[in-house]
Order: C-alpha cells, then sequence, then structure tokens
C-alpha cells in the first residue's frame, strides 16, 4: 500500500464534504452541532491552503492538515479523516506518526483538538499525546519530544 500526500486543490471540495460527513457527522450529530453543507464547507475552507489529500494506491483516501506556528515552535494537527473505505489500514497512525518524527526533528510540539465522541482520541493516547484542556465538546491534546520532558 502506497501512501502520499497531495496539496488539495478547489476541485476536491465535493470529496472533502462528503468526507467530512461520513467521518466526522456522526460525531457533529450526536453533539448536537449544525451538521448543513455550509457548516461542514465552512471547516473544508478552514486553513484549506494546509490541506493535503491523502492518497492511497493513487486513489482519494482522507484529509491531512497541519500547519507549523512558528510563535509556539508548534506543529498544529488540524485535521485528519481517513475515508471509511480506507479505516483500520494504519493510515492516520503513520501519518500523524510521521509527523510526530518531524516534530522531534524541530524540537516542537504537536497540538491538536479531537471530538469527546471520536475514538481516534485512543490513537493519540497511544502516540503519547497528553490531555491538556477541554471544552465542552472537545479534548485538548499536546505531544512533546521526549528531549523536552
Amino acid at each position: 500500500m502506497k501512501i502520499e500526500l497531495r496539496k488539495a486543490i478547489p476541485a476536491d471540495s465535493a470529496f472533502l464534504l462528503e468526507l467530512r460527513g461520513q467521518t466526522m457527522g456522526p460525531h457533529i450529530a450526536a453533539m448536537g452541532l449544525p451538521t448543513s453543507k455550509e457548516d461542514y464547507l465552512e471547516r473544508v475552507n478552514y486553513r484549506f491552503d494546509d490541506a493535503k489529500i491523502i492518497m492511497v494506491d493513487n486513489h482519494p483516501a482522507g484529509l491531512f492538515k497541519t500547519c507549523f506556528l512558528a510563535d509556539k515552535n508548534q506543529w498544529f494537527l488540524v485535521q485528519i479523516q481517513v475515508h471509511p473505505d480506507f479505516q483500520n489500514r494504519r493510515i492516520g497512525y503513520t501519518l500523524v506518526n510521521q509527523l510526530l518524527e518531524q516534530a522531534a526533528h524541530d524540537h516542537a510540539d504537536v497540538y491538536l483538538t479531537v471530538f469527546k465522541s471520536n475514538p481516534a482520541q485512543h490513537l493519540y493516547l497511544r502516540l503519547g499525546f497528553k490531555q491538556v484542556g477541554e471544552t465542552e465538546h472537545e479534548y485538548e491534546m499536546l505531544w512533546t519530544p521526549k528531549s523536552a520532558l
């Protein structure tokens, strides 16, 4: 299985809207938050310049959106969504682990938020993230390189 990332382009918006509905829709609806196309599109467009399409064997398989916040010396994992047809293949694990390797090389932290109902939080805990805060709907999590502890 070949996993690659390519820069998202506006033509990917339909795929990203569908992906958001399939991967995040149940969590969003369970919390009573808005699930309209406009709401999904707002999230898709948030930091769109940082969005990359996950490609598996040349097929679009998800979204990986990260950015480096120089003022905080921190990588921000904005979004990761893997299409249901590609889940349980360690794609998310692989990409997040690569980000952690990059962060360790940069001597930088990695920050993310995750819906409380999203089982992905267990992956983040296994990878060494610690819960550092929470809101009504999300946990805030931080990973710090071992050399910085």
